[in-house]
């Protein structure tokens, strides 16, 4: 009996080293570091993106860039048995992959206004590039770039800004409604193909220097079919939105970009007022409102949170990435001037199928440190009857700035995220100097008793 055990021990002890042995040979690599990520449409075309994966085992982490700036984060993500999963609920995107030596390959999972995508995704481990800057054209700046057409939103022009780093540049088109996020990527051939992808609106744009100064811009470049299908698109979207279906001048393929001087040297239309684009019908008529919290509990501008309070009121839905960006900005202003006597409240129109869960609407909250009143005031194509104080009210987002009378004082259309340079800190100082300007008035009941006191006083 003795000797059986010492044998089955043997054998239990040549067992456990086999296995050390075969885990050793296939160990579970660590997915942590930089990745050089692309999403692979249908018809081929890559919209390439760089991706920051940290953690291991059921707390794993991926960080998106905008432009050169990490900006944005996964909600949760694993990885096990070289399977990685990353969860992007604020925007209802899912990336699903596995690890195969140093390269990732599987799908993502994303919905957007009503519509859901399917992509291929693939990333390798990032590696520096050895490029010569000195033959690289300095491109930096801001630019304008005309339409032939008006956009269905009026817009004439939009603005382009330009960030370079030797050979390797960030740059946004900023419309009326936002910008597209900073596209990225390197030198290379005479050109900038850039790209961008945060969990949302993948896109890709090519950038030429030209001999007179001009930057050819292209959107979507690559096949005609793919640019009509993402125009076909579009035009469904909006069209599901109550929306005008986008003109082609809004998403043309090709534009030319010229420097802010030249531009205003030769005439050319300029882009649009983001603080005159929308207006109200009557500037005496107090802002009203009256919408379910998450809960359900209707919340009108009559609660006390309101009352006697300068209010910022914004037009929102967590399907639209720039209301992403403005709300981020919104939370730094919460917490600057709430015991201020500021108060903020989001008007959130969500899609007819995402009103029952709120799944989106409840991790764009906790993603971002919501604290402000959230109020889910119906779809998008309601919007106009939701809101109908507003005049052109058709950007996303949209924000009024409400005196403690309970008057719109000015509204601002879309938001100019970082991605945007000089006009984010522009519209940083537009907000901040406005909230403040409202702050420092006093309430109506303050301002009639210290009129009362002076007339006896005079007596």
């Amino acid at each position: 009996m003795k000797t059986m055990l010492k044998y089955t021990g043997v054998a239990i002890a040549l067992a456990g080293l086999g296995t050390t042995a075969a885990l050793a040979q296939n160990p579970t690599k660590s997915i942590d570091g930089r990745w050089d990520a692309a999403l692979v449409r249908p018809n081929g075309e890559t919209v390439p993106f760089r991706l920051d994966i940290s953690g291991s085992g059921n707390n794993v982490k991926g960080t998106f860039y905008n432009g050169f700036q990490p900006f944005d984060s996964t909600t949760g993500g694993s990885f096990a048995n070289n399977e990685l999963t990353l969860n992007i609920d604020h925007y209802l995107t899912a990336i699903h992959a596995k690890l195969n030596g140093d390269q990732l390959a599987g799908d993502v999972s994303t919905q957007n206004r009503a519509s859901t995508a399917a992509y291929q995704f693939k990333a390798t481990r990032h590696v520096d590039e050895n490029v010569n800057v000195s033959n690289v054209p300095q491109i930096g700046g801001a630019y304008i770039l005309p339409l032939e057409t008006p956009s269905s939103k009026g817009e004439k022009a939009f603005h382009f800004i330009v960030e370079q780093r030797g050979a390797e540049v960030a740059a946004t088109i900023l419309r009326v409604d936002g910008d597209t996020g900073a596209y990225t990527g390197t030198y290379h051939d005479g050109k900038w193909r850039l790209s961008h992808f945060d969990g949302s609106r993948p896109g890709v744009i090519e950038v030429t220097p030209q001999a007179d100064g001009t930057l050819a811009v292209e959107q979507n470049p690559g096949s005609k079919p793919s640019v009509q299908k993402a125009v076909a698109e579009k035009t469904a979207s909006a069209k599901a939105y109550g929306e005008e279906p986008p003109v082609d001048s809004r998403y043309t393929p090709k534009l030319v970009a010229y420097r802010e001087d030249v531009a205003r040297a030769k005439g050319l239309p300029q882009p649009e007022n983001y603080s005159t684009h929308t207006t109200v019908r009557d500037q005496n008529e107090k802002f009203a409102f009256n919408f379910p919290d998450v809960n359900g509990k209707l919340i009108s501008e009559d609660d006390p949170r309101f009352k006697g309070k300068v209010v910022v009121a914004v037009v929102t839905g967590t399907w639209c990435p720039n209301c992403h960006d403005e709300a981020q900005y919104l939370v730094q202003l919460d917490k600057k001037y709430r015991d201020k006597g500021l108060a903020i409240v989001a008007l959130d129109f969500e899609e007819p199928e995402q009103q029952s869960g709120l799944e989106r609407e409840k991790a764009f909250v906790k993603q971002y440190g919501v604290d402000y009143t959230y109020l889910i005031a119906g779809a998008p194509a309601e919007m106009w009857e939701k809101v109908p104080q507003a005049v052109n009210l058709n950007t996303w987002p949209a924000t009024l700035f409400i005196g403690r009378d309970g008057h719109v004082k000015s509204v601002h259309s879309g938001f100019a995220s970082p991605a945007s340079g000089k006009f984010n800190d522009e519209l940083k100082a537009e907000f901040t100097a406005t909230i403040e300007k409202l702050l420092a008035e006093k309430p109506a009941q303050q301002t009639a008793s210290v009129g009362i006191q002076v007339i006896h006083e005079g007596e």
